[in-house]
């Protein structure tokens, strides 16, 4: 089991996707090293000990981030908060 960041929602401009968060996760410093985490479950737990579960979907830059996707969308305080990459 591995620890991530939840670092910021996914969004354009004038947009952003709801249930689209980018995930930092340590030690994943380029896009080779993310590759490894797509298709991967993850769970966020709330401080109230609800579990909001989720999939890396992609990455995102050169940088070693990835995109994941919830079931339903995460709360804003959920931003610079832990996940679990299972």
């Amino acid at each position: 089991m591995t620890k991530g960041k939840v670092i910021q929602f996914r969004r354009g401009r004038r947009t952003f996707h709801k249930r689209h968060f980018l995930i930092e996760i340590p030690g994943s410093k380029n896009k080779e090293n993310a590759k490894k985490f797509v298709g991967k479950q993850l769970e966020w737990k709330s401080p109230a000990g609800k579990i909001i579960k989720g999939k890396i979907s992609a990455t995102h830059g050169n940088n070693g981030v990835v995109r994941a996707i919830f079931e339903i969308g995460l709360p804003g305080q959920a931003i610079t908060t832990g996940v679990e990459i299972k």
